[in-house]
């Protein structure tokens, strides 16, 4: 496609200008036919320098650029084009998704950022989104921080918490995160601190399962002498240690009810009193609360108030368990390995066949498992290169516990998990394994059958019902594995 490569709108359309650049000549065909039939004229370039000039020469209502470019890195045209034309919205597309660019696009004034691959659907609704937005003549922001990269992965729900976290770090918007334990609910906290404009200020953070219930109050927003047994003297609460910055509420669902009703004080008027204090004192923080809990649940069996939830819940941010993102595992395990030897233990990387194994594991535990036995490969084994039979000791070896009991029974997905990743292990350097999907379905079946034969005494009619197969179905089987077929009994 040529630099000035047209799509014509509809007739009846009112068309405005996009002006395109990408270096990918399929990109650019694909987002001139698809803004073309949506009713905008289009102007598409492979060149950052073209692209520049057209913003220059005025043309142009909306600008789509990758970050990658022959000639120029496309962030770095964002703030310059905000500074000679401030009305004109940038979007940002981006194949190097990670949180990283995310942010860099929000702070230098990118309107959206877009991870590729994206939804069409989606890139026309952030299209109409940015022309519809009301011009603003603010100035460009200043130069992002050093990055400290606190959020790693490209998978699809990362690159939503990116965009997410991204455009918060310009509000004092309160947030709620939700997730499983060992998540990284703090880190996403810890960002949104340390990326948004109360960075200067300092994080406080409170884990409410961590305090005695008859102290949270004094906690957080501190007490007067005298105010309790043992109050010799004036206690400074959380509140007014994070003033000018952000107060991380985790665990906010095991926040007793008396509590609860004095945070919702705080956060309607946006002041407090110490405990036995009269003097209101301005709470001059943002709030950012997490929880493992369900609080609708608990809202419905009256452990939390509703008011307060939705005071909390006003921008909410669920982080996905491991197991749902599991194509950020190696990225994520090679982090930990990093940060592993940037504290001082021995540097160590990971064979094709270990990411494999890491990446059939249901981790229970999130990230913070994964985290912790990178680590522990790290202090342990002398080899500096790890393989699948040493993940496959190391997770058999830390199977998890539960709160009732010493270890979770093991499922009969763990178990075949575990019994293939030492088979593998072990074949690794032998003779080519073959047909193993066969082998496999063979072992499992033939236990299979022979416990559904067993239970309904031989009945074949009864066993086929209970397996949900038709009777010629199980009577193949049961020849295919050479298993003997009983005559069904009355």
């Amino acid at each position: 496609m040529s630099d000035a490569a047209t799509a014509s709108p509809p007739a009846q359309a009112a068309a405005r200008t996009i002006l395109v650049a990408d270096d990918d000549r399929a990109i650019r065909t694909v987002l001139s036919q698809a803004l073309g039939r949506s009713g905008y004229h289009v102007r598409a370039t492979s060149s950052a320098a073209t692209l520049w000039r057209w913003v220059e020469d005025g043309e142009g209502d909306l600008v789509i650029t990758d970050v990658v470019m022959p000639d120029e890195n496309g962030l770095d045209l964002v703030p310059r084009i905000r500074r000679v034309r401030p009305d004109l919205r940038v979007v940002v597309m981006s194949a190097q998704s990670t949180f990283s660019t995310a942010l860099k696009a929000t702070q230098r004034g990118a309107f959206d950022y877009l991870p590729k691959p994206f939804d069409l659907k989606e890139l026309l609704a952030v299209v109409g989104r940015a022309l519809a937005a009301p011009a603003s003549a603010d100035a460009p922001p200043g130069e992002e921080q050093e990055e400290r990269l606190p959020l790693v992965g490209r998978s699809a729900a990362m690159q939503e918490i990116y965009r997410t976290v991204a455009r918060l770090t310009t509000t004092d918007l309160t947030v709620m995160i939700t997730g499983e334990s060992g998540t990284g609910k703090e880190l996403v906290a810890r960002a949104l601190h340390d990326y948004g404009r109360r960075r200067g200020g300092p994080f406080v953070a409170i884990n409410m399962a961590a305090i005695p219930r008859e102290l949270i109050e004094s906690e957080l927003f501190g007490h007067e002498r005298g105010a309790f047994t043992g109050a010799l003297n004036r206690g400074v609460g959380r509140f007014e240690q994070a003033a000018g910055g952000t107060l991380f509420l985790d665990e906010i669902g095991d926040m007793p009810p008396e509590a609860q009703t004095r945070l919702l004080r705080v956060l309607q008027e946006g002041e407090f009193t110490t405990v036995g204090g009269r003097q209101p004192i301005k709470a001059n923080v943002r709030i950012v609360a997490a929880t493992h809990r369900d609080l609708r649940q608990a809202i419905r069996g009256g452990m939390f108030r509703e008011d307060l939830f939705y005071r909390l819940n006003v921008v909410p941010i669920r982080l996905p368990p491991l197991r749902e993102r599991q194509e950020d595992i190696p990225l994520l395990a090679r982090h930990f390995l990093e940060r592993a030897r940037a504290s001082g233990l021995p540097a160590k990387r990971l064979e094709q066949s270990a990411i494999d194994r890491l990446k059939t594991h249901p981790w229970p535990g999130n990230a913070r498992e994964l985290e912790n036995l990178m680590r522990r490969l790290a202090a342990l084994y002398p080899q500096e290169v790890i393989g699948a039979d040493v993940i496959t000791t190391e997770l058999a070896e830390a199977a998890p516990v539960t709160e009732e009991g010493p270890r979770a029974p093991e499922t009969l997905e763990q178990a075949v998990e575990r019994h293939l990743g030492g088979f593998m292990a072990a074949h690794k350097d032998g003779m080519p394994i073959r047909d193993l999907y066969d082998r496999v379905l063979a072992e499992v079946e033939r236990p299979l059958l022979k416990l559904a034969l067993s239970a309904t005494r031989g009945n074949q009619i009864k066993a086929a019902a209970m397996l949900g197969l038709n009777r010629n179905t199980l009577r193949k089987k049961l020849r295919e594995l050479d298993l003997p077929v009983v005559r069904g009994l009355p």
